[in-house]
Parts: structure tokens; sequence; C-alpha cells
């Protein structure tokens, strides 16, 4: 291993270890049932999404950070250390087994994979951790006597699992696509979206509005805002609205505020991250259905205006560009060209070389016409071997340049045999004042010059 490697593997773990102990340090403040069992615990959201991140290189970072968060609690160094083992032990189970049954990074982008993350990282494996701290705990006898183990256990196993569930989707969608989204249309409505997501949140989970609101069951305001992102904004926006809401919830409860608070701050927490838990993986798993559906969609868009063999734009399409031309140049006007190509004795290709060759002979002009294709040009199949590039903004003269420097690019590709096209090209308004009249202008120069092509194509073969 050389030493960048090394360097980047020691600033990962000691990275982790910081930003592990911190968050460990933040949940240990809420620790109610047991002085290191809390109902928070977002500490096992980053180890896990370290893991899938880095690989399982970075777990002594979990392990110095899990270890550094213990030993600020009464607990002994061993205790701190079976602690520390059990948080890493259950990071590597998790880690493993979503990598082996859930789709690894790409987790969150299925619902059935999110509803396996959901059991994975909130059931089994933090039960990993729970009876190995709570074991530690247990012999280190540093648990109160009125305290039960199962009580106990169960606290530990929901910090953990509720962690997980917020923290892992919120750092892995966001590391896998930092870009925020700043479209001027969507930032209003983001702005909108947060912000009374916030006040509503303050509402319910602060006494903002009312004292005497402070333990009405209002929980159920929030969900629209939820619902809003991961129908507008998708996963990334989901979980980050889920956050939001996890951050304010805790916060208010905490403090004796919201739905969930209680007489015992370890019974309200654990009410609350019950729900939160909840409310995370339906509006992940809605808002990765969402995007899927859009993809699918998408797909289908692409499908209905794209040859299917060459991938390029199809009659459809080409039609589309050809009026969207058309009223352009009645609005600014400017003419545009259409070339019009035709390859030469592509039957005799068929069979001399057979139907594959055929293909892929075409592939190699449409890849040939996409090569020398502005970003405002359109290139597409007309039908069978003719195909039609659409060049705005061009004058006869520099059209036949482009024709000319695709046929001589075609002939030198390299491959066997050597093609050859026919061109025909039509400028509007001059050659034609409709799109059908443009095309027969195209069509009749092109076969004005398809006889020689003809000839020369089989001399060719």
């Amino acid at each position: 291993m050389d030493v960048s490697r090394l360097r980047k593997d020691a600033l990962v773990i000691v990275g982790l270890a910081v930003a592990y102990c911190a968050a460990g340090e933040l949940g240990l403040r809420l620790a109610a049932a047991n002085a290191t069992a809390t109902a928070v615990w977002p500490g096992a959201g980053i180890a896990l999404a370290a893991l899938l991140i880095f690989g399982y290189r970075a777990w002594p970072g979990i392990l110095l950070g899990s270890l550094l968060a213990a030993l600020t609690t009464p607990d002994g160094f061993f205790t701190a250390l079976g602690v520390a083992t059990g948080s890493s032990l259950e990071a590597l189970a998790g880690c493993y087994l979503i990598n082996r049954f859930a789709g690894g990074k790409q987790v969150f982008e299925r619902a059935q994979d999110i509803f396996k993350f959901a059991l994975i990282a909130g059931l089994l494996s933090p039960a990993i951790s729970a009876t190995i701290g709570v074991s530690s705990t247990l012999f280190g006898g540093l648990m109160a006597a009125h305290t039960s183990f199962a009580s106990v256990w169960a606290t530990w196993l929901l910090g953990d699992g509720a962690g997980a569930i917020i923290v892992t989707p919120l750092i892995l969608l966001w590391v896998e696509n930092p870009r925020l989204r700043t479209d001027r249309q969507s930032i209003p409505e983001l702005v909108s979206l947060f912000a009374g997501l916030t006040f509503t949140c303050w509402v319910v989970f602060a006494g903002g509005f009312h004292a005497a609101l402070k333990h009405y069951p209002l929980e159920y305001l929030y969900t629209p805002f939820l619902v809003w992102a991961a129908f507008r904004f998708g996963r990334r926006y989901a979980v980050t609205a889920t956050f939001v809401l996890a951050a304010i919830a805790t916060w208010g409860t905490a403090h004796g505020f919201g739905p969930f608070s209680r007489d015992s701050l370890n019974a309200s927490l654990l009410l609350l991250q019950a729900f939160i838990a909840i409310m995370a993986i339906t509006t992940l798993s809605l808002a990765a259905e969402v995007t899927e559906h859009r993809r699918a969609d998408e797909r289908v868009r692409q499908l209905a205006v794209t040859d299917p063999m060459t991938g390029m734009a199809n009659y459809r399409r080409l039609l589309d560009a050809l009026d969207l031309e058309i009223k352009r140049s009645e609005r600014t006007g400017r003419p545009f060209a259409i070339l019009l190509l035709d390859m030469d004795g592509l039957k005799i290709i068929n069979d001399a070389y057979g139907h594959l060759v055929g293909s892929r002979a075409l592939c190699r002009l449409a890849n040939t016409l996409l090569i020398h294709c502005r970003e405002i040009d359109t290139a597409a199949r007309y039908g069978g071997d003719e195909f039609v590039l659409v060049l705005p903004e061009t004058e006869i003269e520099a059209a036949l340049q482009v024709a000319q420097r695709i046929s001589e690019r075609l002939k030198n590709d390299g491959e066997l045999p050597k093609l050859s096209v026919s061109t025909g090209a039509a400028v509007y308004p001059a050659d034609g004042a409709s799109l059908d009249e443009l095309l027969s202008a195209a069509d009749h120069a092109l076969y004005r010059e398809k006889g020689t092509a003809k000839t020369k194509q089989k001399s060719q073969i």
C-alpha cells in the first residue's frame, strides 16, 4: 500500500473517530435509562454510512470514536472497550448485510431495498451493539439496581436503529450527489417547504403557538411537508426534511414539549424515535418510488423519440425538430438547412456480409453524424438507410461542407466494408416554405447524385 493511500485511510479514520465521538457526546446528554444507554444515537448512522462509502477499512475510526465517547461516562476502560467493540461490530455487520442483500451504496434506489435497510440497520445490527454494550455495562457493575436489562437493551436498540435510519440516508444521498438543486423555479418552493416545516415543528414541539397546545397530539401536521418533499424534490430533500423534523422534535421533546412528552424523559424519547424512524422510512420509500416512476417515464419518453438501433432521434422527433426550426426561422428571419443522407448499397452489403454487418454499417453512419453534430443540431433516422441532419442558422454552402466532412470521415473510419453516402441539401425558406416541401427538395437533390454513388459502392464491395 503506498504512502498516499495510508495517509488517506488515516485521515478517514481520524475524521470518523472525531465525528462519531462528537455525535456520541450529543446523544449521551440525553441518556436517561443508563449512563451509556440513550434513545438518541446519531453515531450509528455516521458509522454505517462511513463503512458503505469508504469500505471496511474505516472500522478503526468507529472503535476509536466509540471508545472515546464511552470513556466520558462512568464506565471503566474495559467496559468502554466492550461498548466500543459492540458499536464496531454493529456497523460492520450492518454494512455486510446491506452490501449482501440490499444493494450496498444503492440501497436507497428502490423501496424494497429501503425496507431491507430498515430491518438490517434498524433491528438486526443494533441488536449486536445493544447486547454487547448492555452486557458490558452489567458485568462492569455500572447498571443501577432498579434498572432492568431489558429496558436498557430496548433503549440502546432503538437509539442505534433510529440513528441509522435517520442519519445514514442523509449522508449517503448527499455524498452521492452533493450538488444543490438551484434552478429558479425550485428555490422559492424549497424555501416554502422548509420554512413551513420548521414553523410547524416549532408549533408542535416548542409550544410556539400557544402554551396550552404543547402536549396536543398534533404530530400529523408535518406529514404533508414530508410528502411534499418526497413528491417534488426526491430522496435527498426528503431525508433532509426528515432530519430537520427529527432535530427539532428531539429538542422539543427533551424540553417537555410535544405529543410524545411524558413524565419519563427516556419514555418520551423512545416514543419519539420510534415515530420518527417510521416516518423516515415511509417518506424515503415514497421518494424512491416517485423517483423510479419518473425515471421509467423518462425512459418511455426517450424510447418514443429514439431509434432503437442507432440511438438517434426517430421520425417523430425529426418532425418536431423541423417544426420548431420553421417557427424559429419565421420569428428570427434566419434560414436553416437540412441534409438528407442515404447509404449507398446497403442491400448489397446485407447480401454479401449479412444483416449484422448491414446493421453495423447503419450504426457507423449514425455515429459519424453524431460526431459532426453541434449541440443545436438534430440528427435523426428518417427511415431504412436514410438519415436527416437539421442544421439551424446554416446556409447551403456550410451545409454542403458538413456533408463533405461526413462523407470523408465515413470513408476513412477504418472498418470494412467501406461505406459511402449520397447527400441532398435544402434550405428553408429558399427551397421550401413548409416541412413537406423542404423534405421533398432535399429528396430530389439526393437522388440526383444517387446513381453514381450506387456504382461506386458496388466497385468497393
